[in-house]
């Protein structure tokens, strides 16, 4: 079963992450720039996709700098181990732990 099935805004959530991050790909952000209207129209709210998905989940206005804060503090704790995070994984992870669905 693929991870969104069913569940459309779980992967605008993972978007969310990657953008926080600054891992999002061009492709991506220019589809879900292109979606802002329609989105608009389903949750009637306007503005950017990102702040469409805050007000959905009542993100705090500091949450994007948390999520990048938290990527840094990993990607850091890896790279002294000779690791390397993966931006996806490190993104769905996030999400599966804070925001259940």
């Amino acid at each position: 079963m693929d991870r969104y099935d069913g569940k459309p805004f779980l992967r605008l959530l993972d978007c969310y992450v990657l953008q926080a991050i600054g891992k999002l790909d061009t492709a991506q952000m220019v589809a879900l720039t292109q979606i802002e209207p329609k989105l608009s129209q389903i949750y009637g709210v306007k503005g950017p996709w990102q702040e469409i998905v805050a007000n959905q989940m009542d993100f705090p206005a500091n949450l994007s700098d948390e999520i990048e804060q938290t990527w840094e503090a990993g990607r850091l704790r890896a790279a002294d181990q000779g690791l390397e995070v993966d931006p996806g994984e490190f993104a769905r992870q996030f999400v599966d732990a804070n925001f259940p669905h």
